[in-house]
């Protein structure tokens, strides 16, 4: 899937109040390094089973947000889900938790940012909750709100 890249500082510039800017500091993991699309939210702590779930469907340009808790005991995302989403024509996948398989991630046309990695994979349970509005810092990020992420961080519109 092809997007234009998005600079999220011309972006504010443009619309300023209107976007709500997150103030975690994530690292880029993926291949692209400018996403954007409607969120699609998903809230799990250290189990995976629904991100797995979700990004195995078309997800149309869509940009799906995982409030991990900001754990980095466990990945939340590796290589093959990552894979995927890329196939299934996601945009860009925003985890606050850990992601694995580093050099994997960097090789695939997606946007993938998250706070840190760490090689210990989840159990999958599928337990948490999908489409629901979630927080990341102090943003609410609602399904179908527009993210727009960049190197300089992320940019959400209600």
């Amino acid at each position: 899937m092809h997007q234009d890249p998005v600079s999220t500082a011309d972006l504010y510039d443009q619309h300023g109040d209107d976007l709500q800017s997150i103030s975690v500091q994530f690292q880029d993991f993926g291949g692209r390094l400018s996403f954007h699309g409607p969120a699609r939210t998903i809230k799990c702590h250290e189990d995976n089973g629904l991100v797995k779930e979700t990004l195995s469907f078309p997800g149309n340009g869509a940009v799906l947000v995982v409030d991990g808790g900001g754990s980095l005991r466990f990945a939340l995302l590796g290589d093959m889900i990552a894979k995927n989403a890329e196939a299934n024509g996601w945009a860009g996948i925003i985890i606050h938790g850990a992601v694995r398989d580093r050099a994997e991630l960097a090789g695939l046309q997606l946007g993938i940012k998250a706070i840190g990695s760490n090689p210990r994979k989840t159990v999958k349970r599928g337990h948490g909750t999908v489409d629901e509005t979630i927080s990341i810092g102090d943003v609410k990020i609602r399904p179908g709100a527009m993210v727009y992420a960049d190197i300089d961080g992320i940019l959400v519109q209600h």
